[in-house]
């Protein structure tokens, strides 16, 4: 017998709070969380305008960020833009699919990074972190590539030579560039150049190649 899902939106609590994360309830009675709303998603959820507001949340994890982003070369102000996405800082999140805690790590990628309790927050982030660096080394430095891939997996960027065609995967990206740069992800922006040590994230020469169907690149200064 088919299982019924039953989609219940989470109720909005505080000016963090977001719609497009839902409850999903199971015959069974088990209860999972899904960051990504239906189609129909409207308010917050659809409003870049909103998210690029989001840009570098603080949060009680921003020592454990700092540490693990320092380590990998990764900027950290780029891990709060994917935790933001991902879990909207809740490290009990687990989604429909099985991805779980601040990063969403799924069971197999926290297994290859020797994380033993995945909702650890100190964990998760280190292998999510992890994750992030190696596919930003991976797309050389390609943000937009890297983060599909972080979110859809190296092989489907790989297959499609660029952001696979999912609507998740589409949705995702915009909603994490447009966090991480603190403006709507499309539109004409000018970034300013950083004086420290160069770290792991934003444009670079092959990102107009990997841009969103149906988008188009507005370049930076």
């Amino acid at each position: 017998m088919r299982s019924i899902v039953a989609f219940l939106a989470i109720a909005a609590i505080g000016s963090s709070a977001f719609a497009q994360v839902q409850v999903v309830t199971t015959v069974d009675g088990k209860k999972l969380i899904s960051n990504f709303g239906g189609a129909g998603a409207t308010g917050k959820s659809t409003d870049l305008r909103w998210w690029a507001k989001q840009r570098n949340r603080r949060s009680q994890y921003d020592a454990i960020i700092d540490r693990h982003a320092a380590a990998y070369g990764v900027d950290p102000v780029l891990v709060r833009a994917v935790i933001q996405v991902e879990s909207n800082f809740d490290p009990r999140c687990v989604s429909n699919k099985g991805a779980r805690g601040l990063m969403q790590l799924m069971p197999e990628t926290a297994k290859r990074y020797g994380i033993r309790n995945i909702f650890d927050p100190e964990e998760n982030i280190r292998g999510g972190v992890r994750e992030l660096a190696e596919m930003l080394e991976t797309f050389h430095n390609d943000l937009p590539r890297a983060l599909a891939a972080y979110n859809a997996g190296q092989g489907a960027v790989l297959k499609y030579a660029g952001i696979p065609p999912y609507n998740e995967t589409m949705t995702y990206v915009k909603r994490a560039m447009s966090v991480y740069y603190g403006t709507p992800y499309g539109q004409a922006t000018s970034f300013a150049g950083s004086k420290g040590p160069k770290l792991k994230g934003g444009f670079t020469a092959p990102v107009a190649a990997a841009m969103l169907p149906g988008m188009r690149y507005l370049g930076s200064n």
